[in-house]
């Protein structure tokens, strides 16, 4: 047993440990643009540096997630599953926004939004049980927190983010000719 910034890490094998050790120095910053991309304003040249700037982060972490699930498969597979569903979910609300998909506001808000919940997820299951306040809840508490907290955050900007209005008004206007 290894302690790493507080957190017991049930390894003392180096490799393992120092990708763990790169996992966090890249988890900490994904966390961080994540949150100033979805406050910036949407369409805004922050929006798009800081979104891109998520995307890719996160993309590495899934990779490390993937490698440190692999070294121990039997204890951390479902971290393994929960960055496939975050990673993908980004794939899919940044295609949709990139390649403006019909109802593409939608569909990038939720993708993204959705990635940004399950990334948390994952951080939570895993380290929630070392942390303060969270180490008080049932384990069962942290695979939801996220959602329930991220949720309805992310299903007020569905409906009422003027992005998603506007882009609802100018396709519900549109009508093709016989």
């Amino acid at each position: 047993m290894t302690v790493l910034f507080g957190i017991p890490i049930p390894s003392v094998d180096p490799i393992f440990l120092s990708i763990v050790v790169f996992h966090i120095l890249v988890g900490l910053p994904t966390v961080i643009v994540g949150a100033v991309a979805m406050l910036s304003r949407k369409g805004s040249l922050r929006h798009s540096r800081f979104g891109s700037l998520y995307f890719w982060l996160l993309s590495i972490l899934f990779i490390s997630a993937t490698v440190l699930a692999a070294m121990r498969w039997e204890h951390d597979y479902h971290l393994f599953i929960l960055g496939v569903l975050s990673f993908s979910a980004a794939v899919f609300g940044r295609t949709a926004a990139r390649r403006r998909w019909p109802q593409w506001p939608r569909l990038h808000l939720s993708g993204m939004g959705g990635s940004y919940i399950l990334m948390l997820t994952a951080f939570l299951v895993d380290n929630g049980q070392f942390l303060p306040v969270w180490r008080d809840l049932p384990h069962l508490t942290l695979w939801f927190v996220p959602s329930v907290l991220g949720l309805p955050f992310l299903m007020n900007a569905l409906i009422r983010h003027p992005l998603v209005i506007d882009y609802g008004r100018q396709t519900s206007s549109y009508r093709p000719s016989n």
